[in-house]
C-alpha cells in the first residue's frame, strides 16, 4: 500500500465549499481507501491505497463533484514527495505560519516568479512541483497574486510538516508490523 496525502483546493475556506471533514473521511473510505485521516478543516487527508497517485486523485475529485455540485481539485503526493517538499523548503527559520507552499498539478513554468503581481515584501521560491511563499508581513495584509499558481493549493509549512508527521505515522506501524516477536 502506499501512503498518500490529499490536498483538496478550495474546500472550507473563505465561507466556500463546505464540507465537514467526517463527511470526507466517508468519502475515502467508500472509495476503499485505508487508513484515512484528516488534518484542520481545510481538506487535508492522509490514507492508503493500492491505486497509484493519478488513480485516487480521480476517484476522489468524482466523488467530490458528485457531492458538492461542482468540480473541486486535489493535489496527491506521496509521503516521500511531502517529505521532499518538507526538506526543500527555502525558508528553514521562518515560522511555519509565514512560509507557504503552493503545491501544483505540474512544475511551475520558468518564467513564474516574473508573472507575479502585487508583490511587496514576499520572497518566492520554485519548487519541483511547488512555488514556496514566504510572507514577512504576513498573509493577510499581502496584495501578492501568482497567476501559475491558480489552480494549485496552498499550505503553510506548519501544515505540511503535520501531514509528514501523519504520514511518518503509517510508515513506523508497518515497521512494527513487519516485526517477528518471537525472534
Amino acid at each position: 500500500m502506499t501512503s498518500y496525502a490529499v490536498l483538496l483546493r478550495a474546500v472550507n475556506v473563505g465561507g466556500t465549499g463546505k464540507l465537514p471533514m467526517a463527511e470526507l473521511r466517508e468519502m475515502c473510505t467508500a472509495l476503499g481507501f485505508a487508513d484515512v485521516r484528516t488534518y484542520i478543516a481545510s481538506g487535508n487527508v492522509v490514507l492508503r491505497s493500492e491505486d497509484a497517485a493519478d488513480a485516487v486523485r480521480g476517484a476522489l475529485e468524482a466523488r467530490l463533484e458528485q457531492h458538492a455540485g461542482r468540480p473541486v481539485g486535489a493535489i496527491v503526493r506521496t509521503a516521500d514527495q511531502m517529505r521532499a517538499v518538507l526538506a526543500a523548503n527555502p525558508f528553514p527559520h521562518v515560522p511555519g505560519n509565514r512560509a507557504m507552499v503552493i503545491f501544483l498539478d505540474a512544475p511551475p513554468p520558468a518564467d513564474a516568479l516574473e508573472r507575479v503581481r502585487g508583490a511587496a515584501d514576499e520572497q518566492m521560491v520554485l519548487g519541483a512541483q511547488e512555488i514556496y511563499v514566504h510572507y514577512p508581513s504576513g498573509m493577510g495584509t499581502s496584495r501578492l497574486r501568482i497567476p501559475a499558481a491558480e489552480n494549485g493549493t496552498a499550505r503553510n509549512m506548519n501544515t505540511v510538516a503535520k501531514l509528514v508527521a501523519m504520514l511518518d505515522e503509517f510508515d513506523e506501524h508497518d515497521e512494527h508490523d513487519g516485526l517477528d516477536e518471537h525472534a
